[in-house]
């Protein structure tokens, strides 16, 4: 499952060390295609501090969670860590509450 971090701000995120660990960026090497049921508008992609590229999608700079260990599996929806809420991205983009 991909997650947002509400304390990102426009295509920027604000989650390194400790934070990253816990919840690392989904990266590519290559700028992101859109899959199944996702906007391809949608999709882009950010430059962290290492240079990698972040995948966004409507702005949000996307994350898993470590703890959800199998496909489809959504350990901590709406959580508050790191200083921010966490919330699964819905295929329009939107944050689940």
């Amino acid at each position: 499952m991909l997650y947002l971090f509400a304390s990102d701000r426009a295509n920027t995120s604000s989650c390194y060390g400790a934070c990253a660990n816990t919840w690392p960026p989904y990266t590519v090497s290559l700028a992101s295609k859109a899959g199944v049921g996702v906007r391809s508008p949608l999709v882009g992609t950010t430059r962290r501090h290492d240079g990698s590229l972040q995948v966004t999608y409507a702005g949000h700079p996307l994350y898993y969670f470590t703890g959800d260990t199998k496909p489809g599996l959504i350990t901590c929806q709406n959580a508050s860590e790191f200083g921010g809420l966490w919330l699964v991205v819905s295929p329009n983009g939107a944050a689940v509450h």
